[in-house]
Order: structure tokens, then C-alpha cells, then sequence
């Protein structure tokens, strides 16, 4: 099974996904990692010297290898791999889609320093995550089989939202998701 995050920059996609993977016993693969370490270097110093047409065919290319690769995984992608029709269609064909939804007000509030978003360094970065949730919150919903609205919820609180929607769906057994829950609160502290 691989279960795949999409989202905004700064929805928690890594976080979460880290905490479900521990959860669920599956293996967590973040896409912007995978991409940097093809790279050798940040995606926000590729991004700025190459441009973002060859970061997205880089990262078109990452999405299509590790939605090949064997056994259990989750996977958090890159806030922009939507963009792209092909990576669209292999997440929901080949993977277990969960779109986590946040206003771009919730994100703003996440994001205001951030310096490491290529797209968000701007000078006003609310508008810029108003004009990037226009455009990309139907690509997410298109995407995504689940949408989870984020909210302010701790990041426990959201693997579990996240473990009870796979175990109503039918995708993780009941069991599973009776032992997880309520584990990790290590993870409350940190959200």
C-alpha cells in the first residue's frame, strides 16, 4: 500500500506523514528530499538557477520512480507536483490519495518566516498563498480520494483523523488503527 499527501507548502505533509509512518509501520519517503538528493543540493538553489520547468520534469520523474518501488510507503510530495497531469494521474492511480487541506491564512500563519519556499519569496506571501490555493486547491481535490481539513489540530490528532479515514475506507484494518491511535504524543509537543 502507499498512501500519498498532497497539499500547500507548509501543510504538514512531512510531519504528518513522518508520525503516520512510525504509526502504521510503513516507510516514509519525502519527494522534495528525494529530489535534493538527486540534486546535491537545495531545491531553492536549483529552483533559482534552472528555473521551475526543470524542477517540475525532475520532479515528475522522482513521483514516477518511487510510486514503482516495492512495498509499503508513505509518501509527502512537493506542494507544486500537482501541476503536472502525469504526476496527477500516477498518485491516484498508484497510490492512496489524502489531500491535507489548510486555508492560506492557517498557512501564512505557518510559513511568515520561512526563507526555504522558493514561491513564497515574495513581498506579500499571503497573496501569493491566496494565488497558489486558487489555482492548486482543485487540482488537490482531483487528486486526492480523502481530503483532511487541517485546521489547528495537533499532529497526533491529525494521524489519527488520517488512520480513522484509512480504517473507514477499509484500507488499514481496525486493529491497526486501535494500537496507534493515542500513540506518539511525543508528537503534540512538537506541532
Amino acid at each position: 500500500m502507499i498512501i500519498s499527501l498532497v497539499g500547500m507548502p507548509g501543510g504538514g505533509k512531512s510531519t504528518v506523514g513522518r508520525s503516520l509512518s512510525r504509526q502504521a509501520g510503513m516507510r516514509f519517503v519525502d519527494s522534495d528530499g528525494e529530489i535534493e538528493k538527486q540534486l546535491g543540493e537545495s531545491i531553492r538553489s536549483f529552483f533559482d538557477r534552472e528555473g521551475e520547468a526543470r524542477f517540475r520534469n525532475i520532479e515528475q520523474a522522482v513521483i514516477a520512480d518511487l510510486l514503482q518501488r516495492p512495498g509499503d510507503m508513505v509518501l509527502a510530495t512537493g506542494g507544486g507536483a500537482v501541476l503536472r497531469e502525469p504526476n496527477r494521474l500516477a498518485l491516484r492511480q498508484q497510490s492512496t490519495v489524502l489531500y491535507l487541506r489548510s486555508t492560506p491564512e492557517e498557512l501564512f500563519r505557518r510559513l511568515r518566516h520561512d526563507t526555504q519556499r522558493p514561491l513564497l519569496q515574495v513581498k506579500d506571501p499571503l497573496q501569493k498563498l491566496r494565488e497558489l490555493y486558487a489555482q492548486r486547491d482543485p487540482l488537490y481535490r482531483s487528486t486526492a480520494h480523502y481530503t483532511i481539513e487541517v485546521g489547528r489540530p495537533s499532529v497526533a490528532t491529525l494521524v489519527n483523523m488520517v488512520l480513522m479515514q484509512l480504517e473507514l475506507a477499509g484500507l488499514i484494518s481496525a486493529e491497526r488503527v486501535a494500537a496507534t491511535v493515542g500513540a506518539g504524543r511525543e508528537d503534540e509537543a512538537q506541532a
